[in-house]
């Protein structure tokens, strides 16, 4: 005798045998009990669901000679002929093969004949979404005004592309894929019937295989009794089906979880010396993942996962390692590298940079615990000593300590310089330097030399330019002598009669006396010689931006907002000119 696949020979013959489908089961019985039996139906869903199967065992209910019931006795002749396709009154057609309309006129005719020897006549169309547009017309008119002993049942995996006009002239029975575990169960019972000796870990590598298909997991379950005999080793089925090591799926998961890229690199090297394929390895990573996001975001992940045995406690193990939104990072870029392979012209490279960069992802923190830490900032920066804000810079236009504010250019000077009644220039302020010492500095913080460079600076930018460079050698009214580096470029521009008789004008006008300019050339390097404005000023900023970096690093603040960013600080910016 022939050998019988597993597919054909368990395949079911009741309502009851139906895995999965218990919402069709119960319609269809409850509809042939009542007699409220319609005269066409459509059962659309996944391959090797049971489909056509189910159409068999409705028509089996329809025309047992026992009678109409729900649970045909299985043994009459009109039974057995339609369990091995043969019946009569029943035909069984292929919507690939006949998709004209002369075919489906032919069908008409045949319809308008009473059945043989059956209760009704039953026409099962399967693929019927093969059907021409034509052949779909001719049939319309039939299912709408059908004779009384003609039944129709359709079967397809792609109702959308069947016209609404024939849709809505059926009950319609959406099969499901049939989960795992279901899947798992019935692969038991056949294999403890067949006498196979077989672990539940190799039945759940199979009935997976199968991905919801029944059909699909007992085809790969012939094909593994085939590979391995009657008895089946777990390693024998990962081989044959080029499945990875669920071992070393969880051995890449935890690397990925703890940060150790060694131990991922490793985990790619293995799969490469095996030969298992790459684009199933990346894609049962992903699974794994996906899996450890719903145990995360589901009270019953068992529903949603087709999982057996130890399986999902060890994914909700995992996933309690990390967070929400870690896991939604790593699923992402999975997701991106699993399509780089596709066209990448080196796949192991490809896998291993994205593990080692999964590997090395930077671990992200909850959004709600980042706005609780900055509003804890907030308040602490809200009841922080008034003199510490000042000392960030942090508000404009705060008004700085006396002890920190830079020296006013005070006004009463320069009014009594410009008032008629101003006095002269007290000369005993900055004494002449002895002849037998060498010439002593004046201070620039001298309020006449500052508003002296000022003033000309508003009248004659340029030249006022050229007066912040030189050096003040001595201010006794009515002599002002300024030195330049020797061989300058300004000391030849001052020296120009024009240029310092408009010098000495203006400081003429300020003073309120004559003033006689002298410019001196000097050896910057080797005199005591006073700074000039622009050296006094790049020396006071400087000293600024380290007093201003170090009350900046010392904040308490500024401590805790590094504290929870774990940042550095880079460029401190002052944000007030008040500051000095």
């Amino acid at each position: 005798m022939a050998y019988l696949v597993l597919a054909r020979k368990w395949r079911p013959q009741y309502f009851t045998d139906l895995i999965g489908q218990e919402h069709v089961s119960q319609t269809l019985t409850n509809a042939i009990r009542s007699g409220r039996i319609h005269h066409a139906f459509l059962f659309t869903g996944a391959r090797g669901v049971g489909k056509t199967s189910a159409a068999r065992i409705l028509a089996k209910a329809l025309n047992c000679e026992e009678g109409l019931s729900d649970q045909p006795c299985g043994a009459c002749s009109s039974c057995t002929e339609i369990t091995a396709g043969q019946g009569l009154d029943v035909l069984e057609i292929d919507g690939a093969s006949n998709t004209g309309v002369d075919d489906i006129r032919e069908l008409r005719e045949n319809i308008r004949y009473l059945p043989s020897r059956s209760r009704f006549k039953i026409f099962i169309i399967d693929e019927v979404h093969m059907l021409s547009t034509n052949a779909f017309n001719a049939l319309l008119k039939t299912l709408e005004e059908p004779p009384e002993h003609a039944k129709f049942i359709f079967a397809t995996t792609e109702p959308h592309k069947i016209p609404i006009t024939i849709l809505s002239r059926c009950q319609r029975f959406d099969f499901r894929k049939i989960p795992l575990a279901r899947v798992a169960k019935r692969l038991r019972e056949i294999s403890d019937a067949e006498a196979l000796t077989i672990s539940d870990l190799s039945l759940s590598l199979v009935a997976r295989q199968g991905e919801g298909s029944m059909r699909d997991a007992l085809s790969t379950l012939d094909q593994v009794i085939a590979f391995s005999g009657d008895e089946v080793e777990d390693n024998a089925v990962q081989t044959l089906l080029g499945m990875v090591d669920r071992r070393l799926l969880l051995d890449t998961v935890e690397a990925v979880l703890q940060r150790d890229s060694r131990r991922a690199l490793d985990a790619v090297h293995r799969v490469d010396q095996l030969g298992l394929a790459l684009r199933q390895f990346i894609r049962d990573l992903l699974e794994m993942f996906r899996g450890m996001v719903i145990c995360k975001v589901v009270d019953e992940p068992a529903e949603m996962l087709d999982l057996v045995g130890d399986e999902l406690q060890e994914l909700k193990t995992l996933s309690a390692e990390a967070s929400l939104e870690d896991l939604q990072r790593i699923v992402t870029l999975i997701m991106k590298t699993q399509s780089e392979l596709v066209h990448s012209s080196y796949p192991l490279l490809t896998l291993e940079m994205s593990l080692v960069r999964l590997a090395t992802l930077a671990p992200s923190q909850e959004l709600g615990k980042l706005i609780s830490h900055i509003e804890r900032l907030e308040k602490r920066l809200g009841s922080a000593p008034r003199a510490e804000v000042q000392s960030t810079r942090s508000i404009p236009n705060t008004p700085i300590p006396n002890t920190q504010r830079a020296p006013q250019q005070p006004t009463p000077e320069r009014q009594q310089y410009s008032s008629p009644e101003r006095q002269q220039y007290p000369a005993a302020e900055i004494p002449p330097p002895k002849k037998s010492e060498a010439p002593v500095a004046v201070s620039i913080d001298n309020k006449g030399w500052l508003g002296l460079v000022e003033k000309v600076k508003q009248s004659r930018p340029m030249l006022g330019s050229v007066l912040e460079h030189g050096r003040l050698l001595k201010l006794d009214l009515p002599i002002l002598e300024v030195g330049y580096a020797k061989e300058s470029f300004m000391i030849s521009q001052l020296q120009e009669r024009e240029i310092s008789h408009d010098l000495e004008v203006l400081a003429t006008d300020y003073f309120g006396q004559s003033v006689k300019l002298r410019v001196t050339p000097i050896d910057v390097e080797q005199q005591n010689t006073p700074p000039s404005l622009v050296e006094d000023r790049k020396a006071k900023e400087t000293d600024r931006m380290r007093r201003l970096r170090e009350d900046a690093m010392e904040h308490p603040a500024l401590k805790s907002v590094q504290d929870i960013f774990n940042g550095k600080i880079k460029k401190v910016i002052p944000i007030d000119k008040g500051f000095v």
